[in-house]
């Protein structure tokens, strides 16, 4: 793909569209910067492209900038149906997702993770696993740092770790990772995909480049991700919690084993893996199957899973007030999430819920808070907190309470937890209707349990 001299519109000036801008000047491209906000709703983030060739055209109709433009850049947040993508089509303007821009200029073994939940905490901890064997690698994609930014610092021999979303599956052309995995799949982003039939296929998409040299790592325990073997071109490695599988990563007893070629060695115990939960358990045992394809000593992978502590804003312990332990997982953004996160909860528990609304059946979720004991009263709010109400009391659950801030909800979370407890911030939602991600939600969450008076 030749940028040079090319007129190219960037759409969506966040982290991905920024980063994307910033590759193609690198190409000697000229980015026209196209966003629905204005140039002053952006601070200094754009600061140091307007002195260069780049365009800014913000707060401007993208459908206008297309004329004369040779190639169409689209951040995630874009859906593919949206009218400037339809208009790109008719015009024969190509046009691709900003992971694809990155992919054809990376350098490096590509690594890609997807799934709806523990992509984040999986390719954290494949960094880890790669940097603790000696490896130059680049941890991004989805997890918050740009593929595009990776994309100018990569060289050959790097190793190349993404988390790879739904949203930017739905633009690869050419993308191409040698290892992908699938963690898991349930229901989520259905306000975008609309139905679990067109989200399954988008996350399938992560394996259609991928020939017979190529791996692909799935779990075993998962029946629509099993079932994704059957159409897939690559290699497969298992990953299971529940059964032995012939080729990957299993759990025997309480010893993690893996079988490479035929060759059966135990990795660790499970009860020496840090991070908590059988979820995490799961997302341990997918980096161990990836780290041995790819050559990574068993005694590595052992120390590596005994150390790593996890990530920021999943089932994070932010501190202990009057007796009450507060608990930031504003990483849980779906339904799924936020189940593994009662599920590792062990003292009496006020979890507050609630946010923006992605069209999710909280049946499930609200059937678990009823029925796990653990769990002794929910604070609402968001978008969601009227659904999520009717969804309880449906389950026969009357124990909850509504709160117009998060800053109410944590106040009040506080006033209902017992000591010995604990408040559980898991809003089973995303963060958009009062939040810029579930990051920012996560660290007003912080912010705010940081102020709190302790009284003893």
């Amino acid at each position: 793909m030749i940028f040079k001299n090319t007129r190219v519109l960037v759409i969506g000036m966040a982290r991905s569209g920024i980063a994307a801008a910033a590759l193609l000047l690198r190409e000697g491209a000229v980015p026209l910067l196209n966003d629905t906000k204005p140039l002053d709703a952006f601070g200094h983030d754009l600061d140091a492209f307007l002195h260069t060739a780049c365009e800014p055209h913000l707060g401007e109709n993208p459908l206008d900038l297309l004329p004369g433009c040779g190639l169409v850049v689209i951040s995630p947040g874009v859906p593919i149906d949206a009218p400037v993508v339809k208009k790109a089509n008719e015009l024969g303007v190509p046009l691709i997702g900003e992971m694809e821009l990155a992919f054809s200029l990376l350098k490096g073994t590509v690594i890609a993770v997807t799934g709806t939940n523990g992509k984040t905490t999986t390719v954290t901890l494949l960094g880890e696993l790669f940097r603790n064997a000696g490896h130059t690698v680049h941890v991004g994609g989805n997890i918050g740092y740009p593929l595009s930014a990776i994309a100018m610092d990569s060289r050959e021999g790097d190793s190349v770790i993404t988390e790879v979303s739904s949203f930017q599956l739905e633009s690869i052309q050419s993308f191409h990772p040698q290892t992908a995995a699938i963690l898991n799949i349930t229901e989520d982003h259905l306000n975008r995909h609309h139905t679990m039939n067109a989200y399954i296929a988008l996350k399938q998409r992560v394996f259609e480049n991928q020939s017979h040299n190529d791996l692909a790592v799935l779990n075993f325990d998962d029946v629509v991700v099993r079932r994704m073997a059957e159409n897939i071109p690559s290699k497969v490695a298992w990953f299971s919690r529940l059964s032995t599988v012939d080729s990957g990563v299993y759990l025997q007893g309480e010893t993690v084993i893996s079988v490479l070629g035929g060759n059966v060695t135990p990795v660790c115990k499970a009860s020496e893996i840090r991070i908590p939960g059988p979820h995490n358990l799961e997302n341990a045992m997918a980096a161990t199957a990836i780290a041995l394809a790819h050559g990574i000593a068993p005694e590595v992978i052992r120390h590596t899973l005994m150390t790593f502590a996890g990530v920021e804003h999943r089932i994070e312990t932010v501190r202990t007030v009057n007796g009450v332990t507060y608990i930031n997982d504003s990483k849980g953004t779906n339904v799924a999430s936020t189940l593994k996160a009662i599920q590792s909860m062990t003292t009496p528990t006020v979890i507050i819920l609630g946010g923006y609304d992605k069209h999710t059946d909280f049946c499930e979720l609200t059937a678990a808070v009823a029925q796990t004991s653990e769990i002794e009263h929910a604070v609402l709010i968001g978008e969601t907190a009227e659904q999520i109400e009717t969804s309880l009391v449906q389950n026969g659950f009357q124990a909850f309470t509504h709160a117009q801030s998060l800053h109410e909800a944590v106040e009040k979370a506080g006033e209902l937890a017992v000591p010995g407890g604990a408040v559980l911030f898991s809003p089973a939602c995303a963060s958009f209707d009062m939040f810029r991600d579930y990051e920012h939600r996560g660290a007003v969450f912080k912010e705010i349990v940081s102020r709190l008076n302790d009284m003893d």
